[in-house]
Protein backbone atom coordinates (compact mmCIF):
# COMPACT_ATOMS: atom_id res chain seq x y z
CA UNK A 1 0.00 0.00 0.00
CA UNK A 2 1.37 3.42 -0.85
CA UNK A 3 1.56 6.20 1.37
CA UNK A 4 -1.43 7.78 -0.44
CA UNK A 5 -3.16 4.72 -0.38
CA UNK A 6 -2.62 4.88 3.60
CA UNK A 7 -3.57 8.11 4.25
CA UNK A 8 -7.02 8.15 1.95
CA UNK A 9 -7.45 4.73 4.45
CA UNK A 10 -6.68 6.49 7.62
CA UNK A 11 -9.08 9.65 6.03
CA UNK A 12 -11.49 7.41 5.58
CA UNK A 13 -11.40 5.23 9.22
CA UNK A 14 -11.05 9.03 10.61
CA UNK A 15 -14.64 9.48 9.24
CA UNK A 16 -16.04 6.90 10.00
CA UNK A 17 -15.64 6.82 13.94
CA UNK A 18 -16.43 10.48 13.65
CA UNK A 19 -19.86 9.32 12.46
CA UNK A 20 -19.90 6.37 14.89
CA UNK A 21 -19.38 9.06 17.55
CA UNK A 22 -21.97 11.44 16.66
CA UNK A 23 -24.44 8.33 16.41
CA UNK A 24 -24.19 6.99 20.01
CA UNK A 25 -24.02 10.55 21.31
CA UNK A 26 -27.47 11.02 19.74
CA UNK A 27 -28.74 7.69 20.86
CA UNK A 28 -27.59 8.93 24.69
CA UNK A 29 -29.29 12.39 24.45
CA UNK A 30 -32.18 10.76 23.57
CA UNK A 31 -32.41 8.28 26.02
CA UNK A 32 -30.57 10.06 29.09
CA UNK A 33 -31.01 13.96 27.91
CA UNK A 34 -27.92 15.88 26.85
CA UNK A 35 -27.16 17.45 30.40
CA UNK A 36 -26.62 14.20 31.82
CA UNK A 37 -24.02 12.58 28.87
CA UNK A 38 -20.62 13.53 29.43
CA UNK A 39 -17.63 12.82 27.00
CA UNK A 40 -16.83 10.02 29.10
CA UNK A 41 -20.21 7.64 28.41
CA UNK A 42 -20.14 8.86 24.58
CA UNK A 43 -16.30 7.57 24.53
CA UNK A 44 -17.76 4.16 26.44
CA UNK A 45 -20.46 3.57 23.89
CA UNK A 46 -18.27 3.79 21.34
CA UNK A 47 -15.48 2.05 22.82
CA UNK A 48 -12.08 4.37 22.33
CA UNK A 49 -10.85 7.13 25.01
CA UNK A 50 -11.67 9.96 25.87
CA UNK A 51 -8.92 11.67 24.38
CA UNK A 52 -9.86 10.15 20.78
CA UNK A 53 -13.23 12.12 21.15
CA UNK A 54 -11.24 15.34 21.72
CA UNK A 55 -9.41 14.59 18.11
CA UNK A 56 -12.94 14.51 16.70
CA UNK A 57 -14.41 17.15 18.66
CA UNK A 58 -13.38 20.26 20.46
CA UNK A 59 -16.67 20.74 22.93
CA UNK A 60 -20.14 19.23 23.24
CA UNK A 61 -21.31 21.93 21.56
CA UNK A 62 -19.64 21.07 18.56
CA UNK A 63 -21.27 17.57 18.92
CA UNK A 64 -24.76 19.35 19.07
CA UNK A 65 -24.14 21.28 16.38
CA UNK A 66 -22.96 18.68 14.22
CA UNK A 67 -25.89 16.05 14.45
CA UNK A 68 -28.34 19.20 14.09
CA UNK A 69 -26.04 20.35 10.82
CA UNK A 70 -26.54 16.09 9.76
CA UNK A 71 -30.26 16.76 10.48
CA UNK A 72 -30.89 19.85 8.26
CA UNK A 73 -28.78 18.18 5.54
CA UNK A 74 -31.03 15.34 5.22
CA UNK A 75 -34.14 17.49 5.30
CA UNK A 76 -31.92 19.36 2.59
CA UNK A 77 -31.65 16.27 0.40
CA UNK A 78 -35.63 15.44 0.89
CA UNK A 79 -36.24 19.01 -0.81
CA UNK A 80 -33.74 18.43 -3.66
CA UNK A 81 -35.75 15.22 -4.59
CA UNK A 82 -39.01 17.43 -4.13
CA UNK A 83 -37.13 20.01 -6.62
CA UNK A 84 -36.18 17.64 -9.18
CA UNK A 85 -39.74 15.50 -8.78
CA UNK A 86 -42.63 15.87 -11.04
CA UNK A 87 -46.03 17.91 -10.11
CA UNK A 88 -47.69 14.22 -9.61
CA UNK A 89 -45.06 13.49 -6.91
CA UNK A 90 -45.55 16.17 -4.78
CA UNK A 91 -48.48 14.94 -2.55
CA UNK A 92 -46.05 11.27 -1.61
CA UNK A 93 -42.95 14.14 -0.57
CA UNK A 94 -44.96 17.03 1.12
CA UNK A 95 -45.99 13.37 3.29
CA UNK A 96 -42.30 12.99 3.21
CA UNK A 97 -41.89 16.30 4.66
CA UNK A 98 -44.12 15.53 7.44
CA UNK A 99 -42.75 11.85 7.72
CA UNK A 100 -39.33 13.59 8.13
CA UNK A 101 -40.10 15.52 11.06
CA UNK A 102 -42.41 13.19 12.83
CA UNK A 103 -41.39 9.44 12.57
CA UNK A 104 -38.07 10.49 15.14
CA UNK A 105 -40.29 13.09 17.80
CA UNK A 106 -37.20 12.39 20.26
CA UNK A 107 -34.98 13.32 17.33
CA UNK A 108 -36.62 16.46 16.83
CA UNK A 109 -37.96 16.93 20.54
CA UNK A 110 -33.78 17.24 21.09
CA UNK A 111 -32.67 19.55 18.35
CA UNK A 112 -35.58 21.78 19.37
CA UNK A 113 -34.16 21.68 23.37
CA UNK A 114 -30.46 22.55 21.41
CA UNK A 115 -31.64 25.03 19.53
CA UNK A 116 -32.81 26.68 22.97
CA UNK A 117 -29.46 26.01 24.62
CA UNK A 118 -27.08 27.14 21.65
CA UNK A 119 -29.53 30.79 20.28
CA UNK A 120 -27.98 32.69 23.00
CA UNK A 121 -24.51 31.44 23.89
CA UNK A 122 -21.91 28.75 22.02
CA UNK A 123 -18.45 28.06 21.46
CA UNK A 124 -18.72 27.18 17.61
CA UNK A 125 -20.40 30.71 15.76
CA UNK A 126 -18.80 28.80 12.34
CA UNK A 127 -21.20 25.96 13.01
CA UNK A 128 -24.60 27.99 14.01
CA UNK A 129 -23.41 29.91 10.72
CA UNK A 130 -23.34 26.93 8.71
CA UNK A 131 -26.68 25.61 10.02
CA UNK A 132 -28.21 28.86 9.45
CA UNK A 133 -27.10 28.57 6.13
CA UNK A 134 -28.50 25.21 5.28
CA UNK A 135 -31.78 25.95 6.42
CA UNK A 136 -32.11 29.55 4.59
CA UNK A 137 -31.46 27.32 1.73
CA UNK A 138 -33.81 25.00 3.05
CA UNK A 139 -36.39 27.83 3.27
CA UNK A 140 -35.71 28.59 0.23
CA UNK A 141 -36.79 25.39 -2.06
CA UNK A 142 -39.76 25.45 0.44
CA UNK A 143 -41.03 28.45 -0.71
CA UNK A 144 -40.45 27.78 -4.26
CA UNK A 145 -42.10 24.58 -4.17
CA UNK A 146 -45.28 26.21 -2.33
CA UNK A 147 -45.43 29.47 -4.40
CA UNK A 148 -45.95 26.65 -7.71
CA UNK A 149 -48.63 24.61 -5.69
CA UNK A 150 -50.00 28.74 -5.30
CA UNK A 151 -49.49 29.07 -8.92
CA UNK A 152 -51.21 26.35 -9.77
CA UNK A 153 -54.16 26.71 -8.01
CA UNK A 154 -53.66 23.83 -5.44
CA UNK A 155 -52.82 25.98 -2.44
CA UNK A 156 -54.37 29.15 -1.19
CA UNK A 157 -53.19 32.01 -2.59
CA UNK A 158 -51.68 33.45 0.50
CA UNK A 159 -48.09 34.51 1.25
CA UNK A 160 -45.78 31.18 1.28
CA UNK A 161 -44.71 31.71 5.01
CA UNK A 162 -48.40 31.16 5.86
CA UNK A 163 -47.77 27.61 4.76
CA UNK A 164 -44.73 27.13 6.13
CA UNK A 165 -45.07 28.07 9.68
CA UNK A 166 -48.70 26.35 9.74
CA UNK A 167 -47.08 23.09 9.04
CA UNK A 168 -44.09 23.58 11.47
CA UNK A 169 -47.08 24.48 13.90
CA UNK A 170 -48.63 21.03 13.44
CA UNK A 171 -45.66 19.09 13.54
CA UNK A 172 -44.20 21.06 16.64
CA UNK A 173 -47.76 20.26 18.42
CA UNK A 174 -47.75 16.74 17.41
CA UNK A 175 -44.05 15.93 18.69
CA UNK A 176 -45.72 18.07 21.92
CA UNK A 177 -48.12 15.71 22.60
CA UNK A 178 -45.93 12.62 22.07
CA UNK A 179 -44.11 13.68 24.80
CA UNK A 180 -47.19 14.66 27.33
CA UNK A 181 -47.29 12.04 30.03
CA UNK A 182 -51.15 13.25 30.33
CA UNK A 183 -52.20 13.07 26.69
CA UNK A 184 -50.08 9.57 25.85
CA UNK A 185 -52.79 8.22 27.99
CA UNK A 186 -55.28 8.78 25.17
CA UNK A 187 -52.94 8.30 22.22
CA UNK A 188 -54.12 4.65 22.15
CA UNK A 189 -52.14 4.08 18.41
CA UNK A 190 -49.69 6.49 17.88
CA UNK A 191 -48.71 5.16 14.90
CA UNK A 192 -51.79 5.59 13.37
CA UNK A 193 -52.00 9.12 14.93
CA UNK A 194 -48.93 9.95 13.02
CA UNK A 195 -50.00 9.09 9.83
CA UNK A 196 -53.34 10.89 10.59
CA UNK A 197 -51.83 14.29 11.20
CA UNK A 198 -49.47 13.61 7.91
CA UNK A 199 -52.97 13.45 6.50
CA UNK A 200 -54.09 16.51 7.49
CA UNK A 201 -50.61 18.36 6.75
CA UNK A 202 -51.02 17.33 3.11
CA UNK A 203 -54.49 18.42 2.64
CA UNK A 204 -53.81 21.89 4.89
CA UNK A 205 -54.17 24.99 3.35
CA UNK A 206 -55.52 23.42 0.04
CA UNK A 207 -57.27 26.02 -1.40
CA UNK A 208 -61.11 25.56 -1.44
CA UNK A 209 -63.92 26.51 -3.86
CA UNK A 210 -65.76 30.16 -3.17
CA UNK A 211 -68.82 29.04 -4.99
Amino acid sequence: MTDLQKASQKAKEFRKREEEILERAQELFIEHGEDKVTVEMIADAVNIGKGTIYKHFETKDEIYLRLMIRYEEELAELFDRLNESGSEDRAKLAKDYFSFRMREPEKYALFDRLEHKLTNKTSCPELVARLHEIRASNMDKLVASIKAKIDDGTLEDVPPYFHIFAAWALVHGAVALYHSKFYQEFIEDKDRFFSFLGDIGIRMGNRRDRG
